[in-house]
């Protein structure tokens, strides 16, 4: 440790020694210095920020919403494109001097490496400009910068609006040209099956319709058998309930005795048959007990003109048979003509399995060339509205966050920080000269030193007497030394003070 205190104190020494010439060397490399700090242009630079909303409501509930997101990456992404970029330039005070297409090229390199598009978040993303045109002062350059970014801003807007619309109106072009060619395909299928239909009705949709058909035949002839055999089972228990039922009932002053009733137990009888009792009901069995008995009665007395009114169940029972013939009728002629279908329809199938398959082909192109044109045509609608929809809504909103404004103190260079430093490497490398001079010659600053470098023990040293002359003349010149110390921070102070001014006069 006390040895590097003692080389410590020796280069001091050595730097001390030769003060004056580190001195002169840090007043050069601070003069230099600083004049080539004041020769550098100040850059100023304006930033924007952006939120650009994707989530269209009116988009989303018409069915047409876009993939936003992609579409913000994508302008984004080209904005700092050559032909953006040059006509910023040729907007703004940037393209003033420029004459020929290489002074263009140079002037897009350089602003591009000025530019910036960078994204924040998702939906959020800023653009940073930094000018410092030498020809310009500073106040213009604080301008141009703000200008440079409300020019990317416009083209940003003009490229996502207008670029969106050119490009549905390029896809509605190209829709349109393939709605045409599936439009005369269609007709031609069309025209196919029309007359393939009027050649082979029974073949219309195709094998798959023609099994359909006869599958539907077949159901609807199972159920008209079903209820055919309900109807003839009706019909047969209305004939046994007509056949049971008397013509007339008793009415009239001749109806006494056993005949008399007779007729009203057939009648009772046949009401309730009517009732839909059956034989063996205790009702029935009892009433038809009576009517035997009295029948017998009857006979035994001989036989004789029954006389009465007609009777109203008889006659409700006869219309009620009409109508029952009638249903089954009906029912009969419908079975015959679902049969005499179906069999033509088997012949159909089973007679030309060739005309078939071509009924088949035919349905089937015809039905993919029709969802191909609906779709096609849903495709242009959606398209059509989502156009509208730009045109009125814009589709995508646009938040200016933070708008670009005028900057007030210049982004670079940091010029206070930029002096401060020439002045430290100023002071090191008069320092650095002083002690590598120090170095070059054959002096030693102390007595260890000697005896370091020499090998041998040194016995002893004489220290230097200096008269009150010299002594005034020292002190003399550590005064002047003191002074240009002085006068090199002095400088700096003044340095520093005009760059402030400079700065609040901008502003």
């Amino acid at each position: 440790m006390n040895e590097i205190f003692e080389e410590l104190r020796t280069a001091l020494y050595s730097v001390w020694h030769r003060r004056w010439l580190a001195l002169a060397v840090t007043w050069g490399v601070c003069l230099l210095g600083w004049l080539v700090v004041a020769m550098i242009p100040n850059t100023y630079e304006s930033r924007a920020r952006i939120y650009v909303d994707t989530d269209d409501v009116l988009s989303d509930q018409l069915g047409i919403a876009g993939n936003g997101q992609e579409e913000i990456t994508k302008v984004r992404q080209t904005l700092l494109s050559s032909v953006n970029l040059e006509k910023v330039i040729t907007s703004t005070k940037l393209g003033e001097e420029i004459t020929g297409r290489s002074e263009m090229d140079s002037a897009i390199a350089r602003l591009a490496e000025n530019v910036r598009v960078e994204s924040e978040e998702d939906n959020l993303f800023s653009i940073t400009a930094e000018v410092g045109v030498g020809g310009l002062s500073d106040p213009e350059n604080a301008v141009l910068a703000r200008n440079v970014v409300q020019k990317l801003l416009d083209i940003f807007r003009e490229e996502h609006i207008s670029g969106g619309r050119a490009e549905i109106s390029s896809a509605i072009a190209d829709l349109n040209e393939q709605l045409d060619e599936r439009k005369l395909e269609l007709e031609s299928a069309e025209e196919r099956r029309l007359a393939f239909e009027a050649q082979y009705p029974d073949l219309i949709g195709g094998p798959a319709a023609l099994t359909t058909r006869v599958q539907n035949a077949r159901t609807e002839l199972r159920d008209i058998e079903a209820d055919l055999a309900a109807a003839e089972s009706a019909l047969v228990s209305l004939n046994g309930q007509l056949a049971n039922t008397p013509r007339t009932v008793a009415g009239g002053s001749g109806d006494v005795g056993p005949r008399g009733a007779l007729l009203q137990a057939q009648s009772q009888l046949a009401s309730l048959r009517s009732r839909g009792l059956t034989d063996e009901h205790p009702d029935v069995v009892s009433t038809r007990r009576q009517v035997d008995l009295l029948a017998r009665q009857v006979a035994a007395e001989g036989t004789g003109q029954a006389s009465g009114t007609p009777n109203p169940t008889y006659s409700s029972l006869l219309a009620l048979r009409a109508d029952r013939q009638a249903s089954v009728e009906s029912l009969q002629a419908r079975r015959a003509a679902i049969q005499s279908m179906l069999a033509s329809l088997a012949a159909s199938q089973a007679s030309e399995p060739a005309v078939a398959a071509e009924a088949n082909r035919i349905s089937r192109d015809y039905d993919v060339l029709r969802t191909n044109y609906e779709r096609l045509l849903e495709d242009r609608e959606k398209l059509r509205t989502r156009g509208d929809v730009i045109d009125e809504t814009s589709q995508f909103k646009f938040d200016l966050v933070d708008p670009p404004v005028v900057p007030q103190s210049p982004a670079a260079p940091n010029r206070p920080l930029l002096l401060l430093g020439v002045l430290f490497a100023g002071i090191a490398a008069g320092a650095g000269v002083a002690y590598v001079l120090s170095q070059l010659r054959s002096s030693y600053a102390t007595p260890q030193k000697l005896e370091k470098s020499m090998g041998l023990p040194v016995i002893g040293s004489i220290s230097l007497t200096v008269s009150e002359t010299a002594k005034e003349l020292r002190r003399k010149r550590f005064k002047q030394f003191v002074g240009g110390c002085a006068g090199l921070f002095g400088v700096l102070v003044i340095l520093l003070a005009i760059e402030i001014v400079s700065v609040g006069t901008i502003a």
